[in-house]
């Protein structure tokens, strides 16, 4: 498979003239700046993800989302599908508009993906929000000045900087010894030793002491977000966030398990895009700090049960099959040389453990920076996603469960759904009418998962859907008082079914309606259903009440713009004061990078596998009675 070489620059745009055989075609994604050569009749959407452009799409380039809308600007040659005149407009194909899975390289393209910009600005990036955490890194920085070899001392050149090292058992691998002689002599035997745990990584000419980094990368479903960490300063000095390339062969894990086990080199496929995408943000990582490859001499890596294995290369397909076994759980160290990534050879890579099949070290990481291994009173800590880890603390106990929600709360499977990018609808407040919020300030283009959350409330508040969900057919509200003129006129009904116009079309960046339907609605309930019924089974297994929690934690980006009101006003969320309600940002990112700059709190990560009690929901008689009891939008 060709993976391409990414580079930034741009190309004419003027298309290629003349007629030869195409064999390969240059495409310029003008957004990002971005260009990749692949090879003709690749089509768009996986080259988009090859060059580490997000496409929006949840089919996984079967064509039957109808999201992966590009624009080609100029280039190549376009044969429209039937799909295509289906979803576009007279207007918008003459505009180059068109599907991406649709679409492939004929010669020189330069590509449109609206609303996509670089992750600086993506509303997923977060500042990191642990504090108080000691600074003693796993990694430490020695300066020695050695004494010169001498006939009387004919010490090894290993032996000599060992020995003036702490530690017993220091270790060192070859890549590290082979470069000691001619470091330790141009620097006149003055040199730095670099440590990571009992082993040496680097020896550095000099003193460099003043300056270690390590790097942090939480790899999710949907998202990919590294945190370039210094460790002196215990402080992250910059942060990336990417979107999962593997999108294209499903938005969900169940789809990429297949993917590997269904496809010729569909493991290799899968490892590659993302291997590459986590090599694009060690590159803008190093940029944006100015910190040189070499410097980065730890790295610990958190995510689900599937994208670990998947990220190492190993067959995943165990995962998907009762009774879910993985590979392994434990924590894994190796080399960044074993899986090619862009950083230095000697570098140390530790997978933190993951608990089960489908609870994995970003739920690990995520319990130990909500602290709920310390805490007193009893806490809730949900990553409302694609996976749903819930965790519930209390009596000295920690309890966790994995509810599949599916990506309704991503937009994936959504009619106008789409993720938390510029142009998306991510919060909607009624009154007399609807007030939007729109990410970047733009004309919109779809709506995400906060701002379903927030429309579907909204709703539910004035009378326009029941409690099960439904659209109210006389459309006066059930409380009688009647729907405000500018409420009603949004009610919409055609042959597709009732629905809510949101935004019409001559205020939309697509020219399209966008609309809540009946089926948004319901994948919403299947979402919320699913969270909300592992938070009862955990609550039971604990022998509490819903009103015994002190506190909720929201884990996740996702977590982090959620209206409250919204969340409990559905029922995703069990019924306590909005003020006991905590967002705590990206947990899973943030236990990594403790685990970067504290071995106190990366030991305190390590050991809480052992504490922590998985609940298997899909061995419970009683997990599809409490799914059902809570699909109505009621108070769990």
């Amino acid at each position: 498979m060709f993976t391409g070489s990414v580079k930034t620059g741009r190309f004419s745009r003027e298309p290629v003239k003349g007629v030869k055989i195409v064999t390969t075609g240059k495409v310029y994604f003008e957004l990002q700046d971005k260009k990749i050569e692949v090879p003709a009749g690749t089509d768009l959407l996986q080259t988009a993800a090859m060059a580490g452009v997000p496409v929006e799409g949840d089919c996984g380039g079967k064509g039957t989302c109808g999201k992966c809308r590009i624009r080609i600007l100029t280039g190549g040659s376009r044969k429209i599908t039937p799909v295509e005149e289906r979803l576009f407009s007279p207007g918008e194909l003459a505009a180059g508009w068109v599907l991406a899975c649709r679409q492939k390289v004929t010669g020189n393209l330069v590509i449109e993906t609206p609303g996509v910009k670089d992750d600086a600005k993506s509303k997923a990036r977060q500042k990191w929000q642990v504090s108080g955490a000691a600074i003693d890194p796993s990694v430490q920085k020695y300066f020695r000045c050695l004494n010169l070899p001498a006939p009387e001392d004919r010490t090894p050149d290993l032996e000599r900087l060992v020995s003036s090292l702490p530690g017993q058992g220091l270790e060192a691998d070859l890549v590290v010894v082979a470069g000691l002689p001619r470091i330790l002599r141009q620097a006149g035997f003055k040199v730095t030793a670099v440590l990571a745990g009992n082993r040496i990584v680097a020896v550095e000419p000099g003193n460099t002491c003043g300056r270690s980094y390590g790097l942090a990368l939480d790899l999710g479903t949907t998202t990919l977000a590294g945190y370039l960490v210094d460790l002196i300063k215990g402080k992250v000095a910059a942060t990336s966030v990417s979107c999962n390339p593997q999108a294209i062969f499903g938005a969900d894990v169940i789809s990429r398990i297949r993917h590997a086990a269904y496809n010729k080199d569909g493991l290799r496929q899968l490892q590659e895009k993302m291997l590459d995408a986590v090599n694009g943000i060690i590159r803008r990582l190093q940029d944006r700090a100015a910190v040189q490859n070499e410097e980065i001499y730890e790295t610990i890596v958190v995510g689900n049960t599937t994208m670990v294995h998947l990220f190492l290369g190993i067959e995943p397909s165990n995962l998907a099959l009762t009774p879910f076994i993985p590979a392994f759980n434990r924590s894994l160290e190796l080399r960044s040389t074993e899986l090619g990534l862009n950083l230095p050879p000697a570098g140390r890579i530790q997978v933190l453990p993951s608990v089960a099949g489908f609870v994995g070290s970003d739920t690990v990481a995520m319990l130990l920076a909500a602290g709920l291994d310390r805490c007193k009173n009893v806490s809730l800590a949900v990553d409302i996603g694609t996976n749903g880890e819930v965790a519930l603390a209390a009596r000295d106990r920690i309890l966790v469960c994995s509810s599949a929600a599916g990506s309704a709360f991503e937009g994936y499977h959504i009619e106008h759904g789409m993720r938390a990018v510029e142009g998306a609808i991510d919060s909607v407040v009624f009154g007399h009418d609807v007030q939007l919020g729109v990410i970047g300030g733009v004309a919109p283009r779809g709506i995400c998962g906060s701002g379903l959350i927030d429309a579907v409330a909204g709703m539910l508040g004035a009378g326009i859907i029941d409690s099960a969900g439904r659209f109210v057919e006389s459309g006066s509200g059930l409380d009688g008082a009647g729907l405000h003129p500018r409420l009603r006129s949004r009610l919409i009904k055609d042959g597709a079914g009732a629905g809510f116009l949101l935004a019409p079309g001559n205020l939309t960046a697509t020219g399209k309606d966008i609309v809540i339907t009946q089926k948004d609605i319901k994948e919403l309930q299947l979402a919320k259903a699913a969270i909300a019924a592992g938070v009862r089974v955990l609550l039971q297994e604990m022998g509490i009440s819903a009103g015994s929690i002190h506190e909720v934690l929201l884990a996740g980006a996702f977590g982090s713009h959620v209206r409250k009101e919204s969340a409990l006003a559905i029922g995703l969320l069990p019924p306590v004061s909005p003020c006991r309600i905590r967002s705590i940002g990206n947990a899973a990112g943030d236990g990594a990078i403790l685990c970067l700059i504290s071995r106190t709190d990366r030991n305190r990560a390590l050991s809480l596998c052992s504490r922590v009690e998985h609940i298997d929901l899909s061995s419970r008689a009683d997990f599809y009675d409490k799914f059902v009891d809570a699909l109505p939008f009621t108070d769990l």
